[in-house]
């Protein structure tokens, strides 16, 4: 209440000029907010709604008809489990093993006395405006015999160049003084990374632990690439072919004359409900997240 009362008395005491622009900044923020959330909220409502309610054009913002018989029908789906277990165990095991290679690579490059720093670091950038291509990346997954593997999944994207960036960054700002004292007292360098500048730059390592996470759930071109068989493909695939396909494959799985009728009513709800189910992991990090989200942001913004 008393950060209400200061606002308003702020904004009472500014000029006319000042006014106009924090009105005009206030409605962009709203348009933006209502924009981006309306989609969201538009999604919700149609899969809780009844399969006429939405054929018939009534849903606009809330749903209408409550009906959760397509979420019953979508959630028997069996294919639907399998590729949520996939994209978990892509999602963990490939966050995991993107750390720990970034901080590999990352912690050398940022100390002065590696004598193939700056060559090293050439290429790494590099490799941000230059690769070898799709077909060429094709051919090396293939050839080591990683086709229909998880390991598809792992592998070819083990390490963001601009995330090692990031990571060196955080390890360049730690005091070599620090590192100093501590070969002095006979820690070695892989003593030095994890009892030392690790711990030191945490915050930094949450921020790349969420990009990575974000970027290997939503990963779906090289399952597309690299997975055949449908046992091992994500829950994106899962989607993509549900989505952009139309397929009809849990209509046609459902032993339930309810659930199949419903679906007959509206495809278009059993769309939304297969994103609505798979947007909770991501919606339901949010909360807990925000921080690093906002430190991400500012990651690099200052110097010195």
């Amino acid at each position: 209440m008393e950060t209400k009362k200061s606002f308003l008395k702020e904004f009472k005491n500014e000029s006319m000029g000042d006014r106009l622009f924090d009105i005009i900044v206030i409605l962009l923020v709203l348009e933006a907010v209502v924009v981006t959330l309306y989609p969201f909220l538009y999604v919700l409502s149609v899969s809780l709604s009844s399969g006429t309610a939405v054929n018939q054009g009534r849903v606009v913002l809330f749903p209408v008809d409550l009906d959760l018989s397509t979420y019953k029908m979508v959630m028997d789906y069996k294919d639907l489990w399998v590729s949520y277990g996939n994209t978990a165990i892509y999602t963990v095991a490939g966050t995991v093993c993107n750390m720990v290679f970034t901080c590999l690579a990352a912690y050398p490059l940022s100390r002065k006395q590696f004598f193939l720093r700056k060559k090293m670091n050439f290429l790494l950038a590099f490799t941000m405006y230059f690769s070898g291509g799709l077909i060429p990346t094709y051919m090396v997954v293939t050839g080591l015999g990683l086709y229909n593997s998880r390991l598809a999944m792992i592998l070819p994207v083990l390490i963001s160049a601009y995330n090692v960036m990031i990571c060196r960054s955080a390890f360049e700002g730690i005091s070599e003084e620090l590192f100093e004292n501590a070969a002095l007292e006979g820690a070695n360098d892989f003593v030095i990374l994890t009892k030392i500048a690790i711990p030191l730059i945490k915050p930094t390592l949450a921020v790349l632990t969420l990009y990575y996470a974000v970027a290997r759930y939503n990963d779906f071109f090289n399952a597309l690439l690299y997975l055949g068989k449908s046992s091992l493909q994500p829950l994106q695939l899962f989607l993509r072919r549900i989505l952009l396909m139309a397929s009809t494959e849990i209509m046609q799985a459902s032993g339930s004359a309810t659930a199949a009728s419903a679906a007959a009513q509206s495809t278009v709800q059993i769309r939304y409900v297969c994103i609505v189910l798979s947007m909770i992991p991501i919606v339901a990090l949010c909360p807990f997240i925000q921080k690093y989200l906002v430190k991400g942001t500012m990651l690099g913004a200052v110097k010195g």
